[in-house]
């Protein structure tokens, strides 16, 4: 079980990395600003159909505020056009009914009509994609509840602490001054979504794991400051780590892969 979970992990690495290096190289030499922020691209990793999700929703709020496209979001379409674009090509999302690649020509309201249909286009078809994964981990959720599949299981003890840091950790986020409004924000609903997640039995960590990203955003953004949320997010992946070593039956003792903090090291260079 445990190296089944450890080859797809490497799998879903692979992946992530063929899509990075073909956003990489859509967007080199262009000079463009990118328009989404480095928390995002944990997403796209980790849930790459969420993440063309939200870029759809944020097509939705455009065209519902302008009665025409203008420059600005003519850049967010050109970089979420290679964005998605690099995500189908790297792998990290398939869909059945690939739409032909928009001619864009400069024009751009004629641009941005066809760059839109495009994204559109996946978004619908990875909506459908989401709701059945979501509906998967739904099945796979029950069954380990009622413990007809394989879970890991918390302590009662360590589950209560777990959503008591992650309380904290909003708190901290909350109070911060140092995060961009759509940083925070999706840090936030992040670790409401996981809390709605967090049970005693749960068939898989990863949303925990996760956790350990953002906590290297947040290194880069805050530096020294980070300190708090850093301590918080180690005790949440040692207990993590010690409900997945129990439930894997790994030998006691297995070493725990740090997370090491190095923002003060940063801040001294």
């Amino acid at each position: 079980m445990k190296f089944q979970i450890l080859e797809d992990a490497m799998q879903k690495e692979a992946r992530s990395m063929r899509a990075f290096l073909h956003f990489q190289i859509l967007n080199m030499g262009t000079g463009m600003a990118i328009n989404f922020e480095e928390d995002f691209f944990i997403a796209v990793k980790e849930r790459p159909y969420d993440a063309v999700l939200e870029i759809d929703d944020e097509l939705a709020r455009r065209a519902e505020f302008g009665a025409t496209w203008d420059e600005g979001d003519y850049e967010y379409l050109l970089e979420a056009y290679a964005l998605i674009k690099s995500m189908l090509d790297g792998e990290l999302i398939a869909v059945s009914d690939r739409p032909t690649a928009p001619n864009v020509t400069g024009d751009v309201e004629s641009d941005c009509k066809k760059l839109a249909g495009f994204i559109e286009n996946i978004g619908g078809q990875c909506k459908r994609k989401a709701a059945k994964a979501r509906l998967a981990n739904l099945e796979r959720s029950m069954q380990a509840k009622i413990g007809t599949a394989f879970a890991y299981e918390f302590s009662q003890g360590d589950l209560d602490r777990v959503q008591e840091l992650i309380n904290e950790l909003r708190g901290l986020i909350s109070e911060s001054d140092k995060f961009e409004e759509k940083h925070q924000r999706r840090l936030l609903m992040r670790l409401e979504r996981l809390q709605s997640e967090l049970h005693k039995r749960m068939s898989d960590l990863d949303h925990l794991w996760g956790l350990v990203g953002d906590a290297g955003v947040a290194i880069g953004k805050l530096g020294k400051d980070a300190k708090p949320i850093i301590d918080r997010v180690k005790e949440i992946t040692t207990i993590t780590w010690r409900t997945q070593a129990r439930s894997e039956e790994l030998p006691s003792g297995a070493p725990f892969p740090q997370l090491e903090d190095r923002s003060s090291n940063d801040a001294e260079d």
